[in-house]
């Protein structure tokens, strides 16, 4: 009953036969990928002219910032997440000035 979907940057498009008719077509809005997601950050990104330094300081405090934050400030359960030492992580929580979540 349904023929092969065919892939478009935006959706999917299925052509659909139903009771003989033929050429019915529903599109279904997918969300972006993550990997789109990025690619347009990056664009983005490089467009203004930010530094891949500033770049990988700000996604490392945001992603460490999420993950404490997820592990409800325990280093322990972060620095493990992350695969990380707790050591290591300790001294970016200092080095960012990251507050750690009230338990």
């Amino acid at each position: 009953m349904v023929d092969k979907p065919v892939l478009s940057e935006r959706s999917w498009v299925h052509t659909l036969t139903t009771n003989g008719v033929e050429g019915l077509t529903t599109n279904v809005r997918q969300r972006p990928t993550v990997r789109e997601l990025l690619d347009k950050l990056i664009e983005e990104m490089v467009g203004k002219g930010i530094l891949y330094d500033d770049a990988q300081q700000e996604f490392e405090r945001r992603f460490i910032t999420r993950v404490l934050a997820t592990c409800d400030g325990n280093l322990s359960r972060a620095a493990q997440t992350l695969g990380m030492h707790r050591n290591t992580l300790s001294r970016k929580v200092a080095e960012y000035r990251l507050k750690r979540p009230d338990r």
